[in-house]
């Protein structure tokens, strides 16, 4: 029998089903079963990893043995199934973000404040291996004092306008995860300024979200943070950082599916296009993170990305929104 963490995994999407499958998979884990709303893509995942599909939240939480729940479900159920998972006592493992109002986000913090099971928020971009080393050696002084931060997050191509209705805007759906990349680098933030702009796709802006926008962030000791997005990128998913000091400069660039380069008459350096997008980008990092989850769970230490972190990226995101609509620095207590 298996000595492994016994999880059920919640929301067989896309990233529910990556995540089920690194889980099946790990040496420290044992996958127990999944749940869907849609019975098919359960099923699928089910007889793709040889486990159960169950068929409600209630079944694998009571499935015996069971420590930890994966959260891979629409946001707007995510608060709702955190208290219900730390209520009966298990470990819990959420996508970001942990909702899209703070006000539901602080109610869930409150509810849950009693749990002695870890609550992890699924900030995976913190298990990069470069982005990591790009901290710890920031963090050990390599380049003095931290003066400038610049994060770079584009996408390959627009979501659909579908998605982008029930998204929560820019800020809550994608830059949520530059925004806890600046305090994971810059540490404490207090104040936010946001522009943005529609230049990629008018569907966005029909729902009346932006597709383009640039962040500038101060942290506690005064340095700047610099965010910039788009949704539409032509040459991959765009993901870099640069740190910057009085003595020095850190940066991690993106990813490429090979080293090859091409030198020709018409080309000098060229290379592959950069990863398409995050499953494939951050492959290390999911990996990681599940692993740093399992840690967790076993030994109940505080996880890399808590519940307070989520929060708090939260808490971020919503002065952005507030700038980004009165033009206007926001301040954050």
């Amino acid at each position: 029998m298996s000595n492994g963490v016994k999880i059920a995994v919640l929301g067989c999407g896309r990233i529910g089903r990556m995540h089920a499958r690194l889980i099946a998979r790990h040496a420290r884990a044992e996958l127990m079963s999944v749940f869907d709303v849609v019975p098919a893509a359960a099923a699928e995942t089910a007889a793709e990893l040889g486990v159960r599909a169950v068929s409600s939240v209630e079944d694998a939480l009571g499935e015996p043995g069971v420590e930890a729940v994966l959260i891979a479900t629409p946001t707007n159920t995510h608060v709702d199934l955190i208290v219900a998972a730390a209520r009966a006592g298990k470990a819990v493992l959420c996508e970001k973000p942990i909702d899209l109002s703070l006000a539901r986000a602080l109610a869930c913090a409150a509810e849950i404040k009693s749990c002695r099971q870890p609550i992890m928020i699924g900030f995976n971009r913190r298990f990069d291996p470069s982005f990591r080393a790009v901290r710890e050696r920031a963090g050990k002084g390599e380049i003095g004092r931290v003066e400038q931060v610049i994060i770079t997050s584009r996408d390959p191509s627009p979501p659909p306008a579908s998605y982008v209705k029930v998204s929560g805007g820019l800020f809550r759906d994608m830059t949520i995860h530059d925004f806890d990349m600046a305090r994971y680098l810059a540490g404490t933030i207090v104040s936010v300024y946001a522009a943005g702009a529609n230049l990629v796709d008018p569907a966005i802006k029909a729902e009346g979200d932006i597709d383009a926008a640039m962040i500038v962030l101060r942290n506690a000791d005064g340095a700047l943070v610099h965010i910039n997005n788009s949704r539409r990128c032509v040459y991959g998913y765009d993901q870099r950082i640069e740190v910057f000091g009085s003595e020095g400069m850190l940066q991690a660039g993106n990813q490429y599916p090979t080293s090859v380069r091409h030198f020709s008459a018409k080309a000098t350096e060229a290379g592959d296009p950069v990863q398409p997008f995050f499953i494939e980008r951050y492959a290390a990092a999911y990996a990681a993170e599940i692993d740093h989850f399992l840690t967790c769970v076993r030994t109940g230490e505080t996880p890399l990305a808590s519940f307070a972190d989520g929060v708090e990226a939260l808490r971020i995101a919503e002065a952005a929104q507030k700038s980004l609509e009165t033009g206007v620095p926001q301040a954050l207590s």
